[in-house]
């Protein structure tokens, strides 16, 4: 997996100056453009789109330096359809504009070229099993809510506060009926991106062959198969963790890669709030021979 990943980084060097495919780059990594949109973010701190940008900035402002093209031609040529575009694009990352850039020499930000390599970094071992699902229901309140990747999220905190009353937990905790148990944290829709910022729908709900009673959103799930990783520590940190290393570790040393759908999170805490059991149900699908 990690060394069609870094044939995919090679085939991004090669079109900077050209449009990018990414679903051409999944091609080249054998993988759907889901998995490889999901895997770069995780082993890259970024999203694919970002590098991309970053990396074409860095070379254009290379050519800014150089002196040999006008800006124009240089903004053309790295795909913005106006110097304007191209200045402003150029200024956030370099915190310079090109034209004053050529005229001063300044000092320009760099994003070097990336390629993955697997590092050995101790001996623990990742816990998981892989369950096949019949097709189901998500029923539960549901909401809009921005993606954090560290810390807590308080617009989640905020809004299962204000539906959580005992009456509505009793009915939930009714029609859990099929693994995960219990209440639980579910989301979908998230931007493919998973940039911190942007927005997912974020059900607190059960998982449920049930119909949903009258003011609870409903998420049909198909049937499928799902990879469940366990664990244990502080909350939030060895939950985010969790979810890091699903992707950075396990998936890179198995044949399988995510696939649409939510993803659930079964949660038991301490009675003091501090730490937390976990479990992490991901939809995923075997990677093709």
């Amino acid at each position: 997996m990690l060394e069609r990943l870094n044939q995919a980084m090679e085939q991004i060097e090669r079109q900077l100056d050209s449009s990018v495919d990414v679903g051409e780059l999944a091609r080249v990594a054998a993988t759907s453009e889901y998995h490889l949109r999901r895997m770069f973010s995780a082993l890259a701190g970024m999203p694919l789109s970002e590098y991309i940008r970053r990396r074409r900035l860095t070379v254009a402002g290379a050519e800014v330096l150089a002196g040999e093209r006008t800006l124009l031609e240089i903004a053309v040529r790295y795909g913005y359809g106006s110097g304007e575009a191209f200045a402003r694009a150029f200024r956030a990352m370099h915190g310079v504009g090109p034209g004053e850039a050529r005229r001063t020499g300044a000092a320009l930000s760099s994003q070097p070229r990336m390629s993955f390599r697997l590092v050995v970094e101790g001996s623990s071992s990742m816990r998981y099993r892989l369950v096949h699902k019949p097709q189901f229901s998500v029923v539960g309140a549901k909401t809009r809510v921005p993606l954090v990747h560290s810390g807590p999220n308080q617009a989640i905190i905020d809004f299962v506060r204000r539906t959580s009353s005992g009456q509505s937990r009793e009915l939930l905790e009714k029609l859990s009926d099929q693994e995960p148990h219990g209440i639980l944290a579910i989301c979908d829709d998230l931007d493919p991106s998973r940039a911190e910022g942007t927005e997912l729908d974020y059900y607190h709900g059960v998982v449920t062959s049930a119909s949903a009673p009258q003011g609870m959103a409903t998420l049909p799930v198909p049937a499928g198969t799902w990879a469940v990783f366990v664990t244990s520590g502080p909350a939030p940190q060895a939950i985010q963790t969790l979810w890091r290393d699903a992707f950075t570790e396990w998936f890179p040393s198995n044949p399988y890669r995510s696939r649409p759908g939510p993803e659930i999170l079964r949660t038991r805490m301490s009675a003091d709030g501090r730490e937390a059991d976990a479990e992490l149900w991901l939809p995923v699908e075997r990677e093709a021979d």
